[in-house]
Parts: C-alpha cells; sequence; structure tokens
C-alpha cells in the first residue's frame, strides 16, 4: 500500500482550502493510503469507490453506519442489508418516485419554494443560500411528513448538528455530544406525533409510513423516527448544497448560466454535472466483511474505508478533462444520473443507491426555475468569488447574488 507524505491531510487547513489537489496526489500516488487519525482506510480512484458501493461480492458492508449513524438517527434503512433491508426499503420507496411523487409531493415542493422566493423577488438582491437553499428541501420535508414548518429552525438546527456528527473526523467530544443531544430531543418531538398520526391518518408521507406494509412488515415508531431522522439530515444538506453548487458553478460559468435560462431541459445536465464535479457530499464509509485488494493494496477485513467521492467524481481515468465545469460534456449522462444506473458517485451506487434521488431532482428542477424565472438578469454581488467550505460535506456558506427585482 502506497503511503505519500507529501499529500495534505484530510483533517489539515490545506486540505479544507481545497481539497482537489490532494484527491489528485491521492489517485496517481497512493489510490490506497491508510489515514491514522480516522483509522479508515481511503479509496479515491473511481474504478474503487464505485465497486465499494456496488459491492457485487458482499465485501463492502454498511456496518460502519452501527456506529457512525445509529448513535444520532437510531437504527435505520442504510444500516440493514439482504431481506431486511430489501422490506425497509420497499415501505419506504415508494413515496420517492411515480406517481406519489407527481401527484403528493410536486405541489408541495412548488409552494414552498414560490413561497421563499416571493419574500425576495422585490428586493433586487439575496444571498441564495440563507434565503433559499439552506430552507427549501428543510421546509419540503417538513410539509411531506405533515410537521409544523414553524419548527423549522428547530429541524435545520437538528439536522446541522447530525451532519456535523458525520463529519466529525477529528473526533471532538463537543459535536458527538451535540449529535447526540439531538437523537434525544427529536424522539421526543417525533414519537408522539407518530403516535397520534397512526390514530389519525392523513395524506402526509408519515401517515403513509405508518401505514405501510410489505409481506407483514410494517414499520414501528422507532422506524419511522429513524427514518424521518435520516431524511431531514440526508434530504436537507444535500439538496441544500446542490442548489447552493449548481448556482455557484453556473455563475461563474456565464455562457453555461445563459443556456439554462435559454433551456430549462438543461437543469438535469447542470445538476448531474454539479454532482459530479462539486458533489455535497465528499466523503462516505464503508466497512469490509473479507480481505480485498483495490488500487494500491490490499484492505483487511473488518476496516473501515473511506470513499472519497470528491476525489473519484475528479478522476481522469474516467472523465475527460474532470477539473473543468461542463454541463455539456458526453462522458456524464443526464438521464440516468438519478437512478442506481448513474455514472457519477453522488448518490452511491447499487442497492443502498440514495432513496431520495428523484425527490432531489424535482426539488432542484422546481427551485432553479422558479429562480430563474424571478431573476432573469441573474448575477453575483461586485467582487465576490463563490467558495466552498467543509470536508465530510462541502458547499458555499454564502451566495449573494443581485437581479433587477420583479417590476423593478
Amino acid at each position: 500500500m502506497a503511503t505519500a507524505q507529501h499529500i495534505p491531510d484530510i483533517l489539515s487547513p490545506e486540505f479544507a482550502a481545497d481539497p482537489y489537489p490532494a484527491y489528485r496526489s491521492m489517485r496517481e500516488h497512493a489510490p490506497l493510503l491508510w489515514h491514522e487519525p480516522t483509522g479508515s482506510y481511503l479509496l479515491s480512484r473511481y474504478e474503487d469507490v464505485e465497486r465499494a458501493f456496488k459491492d457485487k461480492e458482499s465485501v463492502f458492508t454498511t456496518e460502519n453506519y452501527d456506529w457512525q449513524l445509529e448513535p444520532v438517527h437510531g437504527r435505520t434503512i442504510v444500516q440493514l442489508s439482504g431481506r431486511e433491508h430489501a422490506v425497509r426499503r420497499a415501505l419506504v420507496a415508494p413515496a420517492f418516485r411515480g406517481s406519489d411523487l407527481r401527484d403528493k409531493f410536486l405541489p408541495v415542493i412548488e409552494s414552498n419554494s414560490r413561497e421563499l422566493i416571493d419574500a425576495f423577488r422585490h428586493k433586487g438582491e439575496v444571498d441564495l443560500v440563507d434565503s433559499f437553499a439552506t430552507r427549501f428541501p428543510v421546509n419540503v420535508i417538513a410539509d411531506m411528513l405533515g410537521l409544523d414548518k414553524a419548527d423549522h429552525d428547530r429541524f435545520h438546527g437538528w439536522y446541522t448538528s447530525v451532519v456535523a456528527y458525520f463529519g466529525n473526523l477529528a473526533r471532538d467530544p463537543d459535536v458527538a455530544a451535540a449529535g447526540e443531544r439531538t437523537r434525544v430531543e427529536f424522539t421526543e418531538y417525533m414519537i408522539p406525533i407518530i403516535q397520534e398520526r397512526r390514530e389519525n391518518l392523513g395524506e402526509d408521507l408519515l401517515s403513509t409510513l405508518c401505514a405501510a406494509e410489505v409481506d407483514g412488515v410494517r414499520m414501528s415508531d422507532e422506524d419511522i423516527k429513524a427514518f424521518c431522522s435520516l431524511l431531514l439530515a440526508a434530504g436537507g444538506e444535500t439538496t441544500d448544497k446542490a442548489i447552493a453548487g449548481m448556482f455557484a458553478n453556473l455563475l461563474v460559468h456565464p455562457d453555461q448560466m445563459a443556456a439554462v435560462r435559454e433551456d430549462r431541459s438543461l437543469i438535469d445536465r447542470a445538476l448531474a454535472e454539479t454532482l459530479r464535479f462539486t458533489p455535497p457530499v465528499h466523503m462516505i464509509m464503508r466497512q469490509t466483511a473479507a480481505e480485498v485488494t483495490v488500487s494500491g493494496g490490499t484492505i483487511p477485513a473488518g476496516a473501515t474505508v473511506t470513499c472519497l467521492i470528491g476525489a473519484a467524481n475528479r478522476d481522469e481515468e474516467r472523465y475527460r478533462d474532470p477539473d473543468r465545469f461542463d454541463i455539456f460534456r458526453d462522458d456524464l449522462t443526464a438521464t440516468t444520473a438519478f437512478s442506481a444506473a448513474a455514472d457519477h458517485l453522488a448518490f452511491a451506487l447499487g442497492r443502498h443507491f440514495c432513496v431520495g434521488a428523484l425527490l432531489a431532482r424535482a426539488e432542484v428542477r422546481t427551485g432553479v426555475g422558479q429562480l430563474l424565472d424571478a431573476m432573469p438578469d441573474l448575477r453575483l454581488a461586485d467582487g465576490f468569488v463563490p467558495r466552498e467550505q467543509g470536508v465530510f460535506t462541502r458547499g458555499p456558506r454564502s451566495l449573494p447574488v443581485r437581479f433587477t427585482p420583479a417590476g423593478g
């Protein structure tokens, strides 16, 4: 296994400022790298990360989620395997695709986007992260579940703590304690709501989860609470950063922004390329059930493996000119980008492919379309240069823009 002393540590300020040169060095010189502080093996090449996610040999498992996710969510669908996983996925998946998504939840997505945009469409300036991206997906999920959107700030605080817990690679005890406290607070909030909803089923997603049954199996209160917790964190953080990242990428490539504004069918291409070029989640862990050989060496059984999505998605062996943002590239397929047949890695792949991928696409299609309608001459604030922040999850913290206000 290669080691590379010149590669910045993934916990270093240099890496956090710009991880992409480090990713390139890893792919070239140390495609398998032991990282002592996290106690994990780092995989950086596309072929290795793709193999870990597809896991046709049942070597790369999700047993790591027992310690990585369970302390903050409880036991969730992503920890399960085999029949147990298949049944739980069958219980929740229908709500995120097909007629349920189109008929029940697309109107929720459209109204939430419009409501947020109405608050600033007459102002001529806005921070798209603060006023739209961080609010939109959380509000949509709360509405889908039939929760009170007045609790938005609590939801946002909870998912921020949970995501910080996942990304606590330096093992800060305060971050860990805040994440674990969130599990208690969210449980106290959700369980009474779930119990009440079982008695008074409605048309919302929470009612669907309460009533769903596959092969005689129904979800327990704890199952539903854990899934809602996962949905808020995964659906909030990732869609938030995908929208912000997509606008940041387009705003610094005005020709591509103009093309998307002119032809809204290109939104899917712009999102797919954003997920490749600046993925919201840069790292997903797996655990080995047996010894396995990958590029650069052998990983022992029972090891934690950190799959570097941010590195794999810029692998020059997979993509031409990978450090260039190009919504028209012909080596990325937009039509399959939101399915388990995707040829980027931002949603993982295989049986643990993100169940909310089509929901994310629907949110981005709607939100981006409405934003472009409301701000036809959208541009970055003078002198502002978008900058990503974060290590585990990554995206712009701020995106101030200017536009001619409606009626202006």
